[in-house]
């Protein structure tokens, strides 16, 4: 009880006006970073960690909550406006998001994205603080080979959902997950496929991969599709309202109440697995659904279901990853990993007893990111929305040679190398190629991210059990998981592809 009421003192620490003003500081530049391709959340916080030293903690973690909940939201923007997530949890959204700015929705895009970010994020905040104990305790369940079989569910939801290309998809995502085994090795400190060079002993970094494969690669994509000539966008001229933002209530009835609410807990449980993020939380709530909507044929094309899922899922996610950072000093996200910093250098140790004795600093950073998703999410749409929408009446040149820029300078201010800036415009040609021939990019940058956690627990794995890989089954968190993923396999997979044949079969038929 003492726990709840802390909370609630929480809410109003944060209004205090200074502790109130970091925190609407935060969500403007985690909005920033996250719009911005080639800059997160991660990048912002990292940035503003050593400002912290010089900060009293509370305000610090409120500034840290807001940016993480911003950054989540804000990589829909520029996903919906010229088709280049601001973030990797937004990939699934700018697949239709930019779908319908195509067709002139582009408006009715980043409402829905408002919304399901509004709603996925206050739920999140909300489970959070109401059943972190518990979750916290849930989390324990899932052992190593659990979360093995977790992330090979994730990569075969990522082929699948290819479905008019699962050969192009798996190869994708295969090529993803052998790009992620150069250098150290995952379990050993040994180099492994670094052809002989010092500059991949370290690997290949997350942000290269990022701006290459949408950034650099959406640069040349579209110079090549237009033969060079980029002209402006056709909806630039489009009259934008702020009511446009604002989707209609047909909209959130078709999408259904319920949409936003199991997408919204399955990015929350989601988030709860140490390492897991939002690019997966969004993958599989989007996946499912479009497994049980009742119009996936706009999948592709432009569905306000899947950026409702997706952007429902990936906001949730950030309640759910701070429940092992606080808990156990387990980051769930790469966020979150900076926020533990955060905790550290203000002399906070993770654990229960940071809940009983110690509440009344965490708990405004929790009622930060409650607010920054219930409040800040739709009131920076309404005042913001139409500058977001003008974007794309910027000629095209100009836009994505400053893109190409700025992408190239964030991969070096992120890494500091050089090198990994140079493979940044090497992953972006190769997707560029990629492109061309309908592979999805998409799974490769999934494969790159998965790969080592799926190789990590599967060593791991068969280490506990002596090289015995019955414990895949033998382990109930486990097995859970692989049926599930089967069963994805059976109705988006071999019956649709079932469904396909008796369709095509049935149309010859009725050919005279």
């Amino acid at each position: 009880m003492d726990f709840f009421l802390e909370l609630f003192q929480g809410f109003a620490v944060l209004a205090r006006p200074d502790v109130l003003a970091y925190m609407v500081l935060g969500f403007l530049i985690g909005t920033f970073f996250g719009a911005v391709p080639g800059l997160t959340s991660v990048l912002a916080i990292a940035l503003l960690l050593p400002i912290t030293y010089s900060m009293d903690v509370v305000p610090a973690l409120v500034m840290c909550a807001a940016i993480f909940m911003s950054g989540m939201y804000a990589g829909s923007i520029t996903a919906t406006t010229i088709n280049i997530p601001g973030a990797p949890s937004s990939m699934m959204t700018a697949i239709e998001g930019h779908a319908l700015m195509k067709r002139g929705e582009g408006a009715n895009a980043l409402g829905h994205a408002a919304l399901g970010s509004m709603v996925g994020g206050s739920l999140g905040a909300l489970l959070l603080m109401a059943l972190m104990p518990l979750a916290a305790k849930a989390s324990l369940l899932i052992q190593t080979p659990g979360k093995f079989s977790l992330v090979l569910f994730a990569l075969v939801v990522i082929v699948i959902v290819q479905r008019d290309a699962l050969a192009k998809g798996l190869v994708a995502t295969m090529f993803g997950v052998m790009i992620g085994t150069v250098g150290i090795d995952v379990m050993q400190p040994i180099p492994r496929f670094n052809f002989g060079t010092e500059m991949l002993v370290e690997g290949i970094d997350m942000m290269p991969i990022i701006i290459g494969t949408f950034a650099i690669s959406e640069v040349l994509y579209q110079a090549h599709r237009n033969h060079g000539d980029i002209r402006f966008s056709s909806s630039a001229s489009t009259v934008i309202r702020r009511r446009d933002f604002l989707p209609s209530f047909a909209q959130i009835r078709q999408i259904g109440l319920f949409t936003y609410l199991k997408s919204a807990l399955l990015g929350y449980g989601i988030g709860i697995l140490p390492g897991v993020g939002g690019s997966m939380a969004a993958f599989v709530a989007y996946a499912d659904a479009k497994r049980r909507s009742r119009a996936p044929e706009e999948y592709g094309n432009g569905s306000r279901e899947g950026i409702a899922a997706a952007e429902a899922a990936n906001n949730s996610m950030c309640g759910g990853a701070f429940v092992p950072m606080l808990m156990f000093g387990i980051p769930g996200d790469p966020t979150t990993a900076i926020v533990l910093g955060v905790l550290v250098i203000n002399g906070l140790q993770p654990g229960p007893r940071l809940l009983e004795n110690q509440t009344e600093l965490i708990a405004p950073m929790f009622a930060s990111l409650f607010v920054s998703a219930l409040v800040l999410v739709p009131l920076t749409l309404f005042l913001l929305g139409p500058w977001f929408v003008r974007i794309v009446s910027i000629p095209k040149g100009l836009l994505y040679a400053c893109i190409a820029v700025v992408a190239l300078v964030g991969s070096y201010v992120a890494t500091f190398s050089v090198f990994q800036m140079a493979l940044a415009l090497l992953f972006g040609i190769l997707a560029f190629f990629l492109r061309r021939q309908n592979y999805p990019t998409v799974a490769l940058l999934l494969g790159f991210i998965l790969g080592p956690d799926l190789e990590q627990y599967l060593r791991r794995s068969l280490s506990l059990s002596d090289g015995n890989p019955m414990v895949f089954l033998t382990s109930l968190d486990s097995l859970f998981f692989l049926i599930l993923a089967a069963v994805f396999i059976y109705f988006m997979a071999i019956r649709k592809s079932k469904e396909a044949g008796i369709e095509r079969k049935a149309a010859v038929e009725r050919e005279p």
